[in-house]
């Protein structure tokens, strides 16, 4: 059966990868950092990443050198090799998803941006779908693959479905996906095959005829990531959530 329960608790301030802070010692994507968003009320969006063996881990970065003390891509490790792995500078460890579910256990909603192997491969995301088949608190998915969103449908058809996106001129995209691909992600043209139930687009490419569109349908728009107060009064005015890092709303 197919989605169909209120997406009213997404419609909440959100923690960019936790509510985290260098400065006093929080990792993004960390245990900390789903504690202090849970201590200070907000719900949390988190990354999702594959290590070896299509594995899922809590981690933004394709590679490891910014945050841990390791090196090379993440899907190079097993998780067990990445558990080891110090963030830098704190005792927080790597999160395998579901050490990260039972940590949060239903007491802040969950959002989990899956970073997409753009593979065709879905043993990710069937790996993604079994962790969180048994978790019964608030939890969405989403992601800017169109095609990772849509297996979502058969996998898990009673988890509710993000699709994210941006301008899509950023030189990672212009490298990794075609000119064509990227106008269609731009414009939500991707939503065809993604089915979601809500968006999230970059607070820096708003208002768009495309969010407008979908929000007229029906569906919440979420926007990320603001991080100064011009950016907060804007997408209050034309968003339904906030994921936002640096600033407290």
């Amino acid at each position: 059966m197919a989605y169909s329960g209120g997406l009213d608790w997404l419609k909440r301030p959100i923690a960019h990868r936790g509510l985290h802070d260098r400065k006093t010692g929080i990792v993004e994507n960390t245990a900390s950092a789903v504690e202090a968003a849970i201590a200070a009320g907000y719900g949390m969006e988190l990354d999702l990443r594959s290590a070896k063996d299509h594995i899922p881990v809590v981690f933004h970065d394709e590679t490891l050198e910014r945050l841990t003390e390791g090196e090379g891509p993440i899907g190079e490790h097993d998780v067990e090799t990445l558990r080891r792995l110090p963030m830098r500078d704190t005792e927080d460890r790597i999160l395998a998803l579901p050490e990260l579910l039972d940590l949060v256990a239903g007491r802040a909603p969950l959002i989990l941006e899956i970073k997409s192997e753009w593979n065709g491969d879905p043993r990710y995301e069937e790996n993604i779908a079994e962790a969180l088949r048994g978790y019964s608190g608030p939890v969405a998915i989403m992601s800017f693959d169109p095609y990772c969103v849509a297996r979502f449908r058969t996998l898990a058809p009673d988890l509710p479905r993000g699709l994210v996106a941006e301008w899509m001129s950023r030189r990672t995209w212009q490298k990794q996906i075609g000119i064509w691909q990227r106008f269609a992600m731009r414009h939500l043209l991707t939503a065809s095959i993604a089915r979601p139930h809500f968006i999230a687009y970059d607070i820096r490419a708003l208002p768009t005829t495309a969010t407008r569109i979908a929000r007229s349908l029906g569906l919440p728009l979420l926007t990320w990531t603001v991080r100064i107060e011009a950016d907060r009064a804007k997408a209050e005015a034309l968003t339904d959530a906030i994921i936002f890092e640096e600033i407290r709303v």
